[in-house]
């Protein structure tokens, strides 16, 4: 991910509060898992722990400013959802933020 693509992702957030349904595990591995806090796990529906539609994990204000407190260890979902991609805008606008323009990446 290139730093501008970064940047945006770091003052939307949508993606990670779109759903208390979603980010659901399905790719990882249990060493994988293992390795994600258990305060943000939900075990009895395999997922990431959400509160209010929104992900545990996810600090600050969506739209302005967020991060990830698992970042490093995220599961597989959370990491195929990049900037620009269906999942992206489908979040974005559920949560009214502007669409993102991929063609103001590929110039950067």
């Amino acid at each position: 991910m290139s730093a501008a693509e970064q940047a945006l992702c770091q003052s939307c957030g949508a993606c990670c509060a779109y759903s208390a349904e979603w980010p659901r595990f399905s790719l990882e591995s249990d060493a994988a898992l293992d390795l994600i806090p258990p305060a943000y796990v939900d075990d009895a529906r395999g997922r990431m722990r959400c509160a209010g539609g929104r992900c545990t994990a996810l600090t600050g204000d969506v739209g302005v400013a967020v991060s990830c407190a698992v970042y490093p260890v995220r599961p597989q979902v959370c990491r195929e959802c990049q900037p620009g991609d269906p999942e992206c805008q489908m979040a974005r606008r559920r949560h009214g933020l502007a669409p993102v323009i991929l063609a103001a990446f590929a110039a950067r």
